[in-house]
């Protein structure tokens, strides 16, 4: 009754104007935030991205080092690439080579070297059956990486140009432990640099004709193209992998070069990770009806 009708009409519409700007504020605030954020995510993306960006970029001046590693799943097997890779985002002009034990490229391990931040290929090589070692058998009774390594070698011949590209191959196992000294000690590899390995065998000292171990010595790029032939074998007795392979490319006693203060120093370690035991799985699937998540990537 304070207001006449045309009034009341009018401040009617005014309420229902401001109800329809405020309904669009709200809207475009809503808008806004998801706009906001999207942003947010891509930045921290973005970021997450330049963390990982891979520290060994090229460098003309510097020869690159290829590094070889077998890798096959198991339950430690993202843990282990995980620290190997925190220190190879150290070392400069290093191509990660990556070979898969399997039929295929798994998702775990695409996935973990496309945000490794550093440089990789990405290959795989299945090992028959019949020279496989199984779930139960003793790590040293049938030989390990041997395809996966040969692959790596024959992507090194396929790929680079043994006139242009210059540098040193070595074989990296997923579960060692490397100084960061030791890849600039082998950089300037001539034909074949070697040094001790730590925490390695059951003898005082090694009994075949080169006396290493696989994560003892590192080849120059060159010699791997001049002995296409050089490659590793599963037919060869336990321990003379390496041998093998050196004898094949013309390498004597007097070839090697001594790194490390002239084979002085621990640079390298076997330090292979205690295998994971899941018992109480089935405790749990006993207790409440089901383990853990099996689609939870470890």
């Amino acid at each position: 009754t304070f207001c006449g009708n045309q009034e009341f009409g009018s401040l009617s519409k005014q309420i229902d104007w401001y109800k329809d700007h405020i309904k669009q504020q709200k809207e475009e605030i809503q808008s806004l935030k998801e706009s906001f954020e999207q942003a947010s995510e891509k930045l921290q993306r973005c970021e997450k991205l330049l963390r990982r960006k891979p520290i060994s970029r090229n460098d003309e001046n510097i020869p690159t080092i290829y590094l070889i590693t077998p890798t096959h799943t198991r339950l430690e097997q993202k843990a282990e690439l995980t620290r190997l890779s925190h220190t190879l985002r150290h070392v400069k002009n290093l191509h990660w080579i990556v070979i898969e034990d399997c039929d295929k490229k798994t998702n775990l391990v695409t996935n973990f070297l496309a945000n490794c931040g550093v440089t990789y290929t990405h290959l795989y090589a299945e090992t028959p059956a019949q020279v496989k070692l199984k779930s139960n058998d003793p790590n040293w009774l049938k030989p390990r990486g041997v395809l996966q390594r040969n692959a790596g070698l024959t992507w090194l011949r396929k790929n680079l140009n043994p006139e242009s590209d210059k540098g040193v191959v070595y074989f990296a196992d997923d579960d060692n432990t490397y100084d960061l000294d030791l890849f600039e000690e082998m950089r300037y590899t001539k034909k074949v640099s070697v040094w001790p390995v730590g925490l390695v065998g059951a003898l005082r000292y090694e009994k075949r004709p080169f006396a290493m171990d696989m994560a003892g010595f590192a080849v120059n790029l060159k010699l791997i193209h001049d002995h296409p032939e050089a490659l590793f074998s599963n037919t060869v007795p336990r321990g003379y992998q390496e041998s093998t392979i050196l004898k094949k490319m013309s390498l004597t006693l007097e070839d090697l070069e001594p790194k490390a203060n002239n084979c002085k120093k621990i640079l390298v370690w076997h330090t292979r990770t205690e295998k994971t035991k899941t018992k109480n799985e089935d405790k749990m699937k006993k207790k409440i009806g089901s383990g853990s998540d099996p689609n939870m990537e470890v």
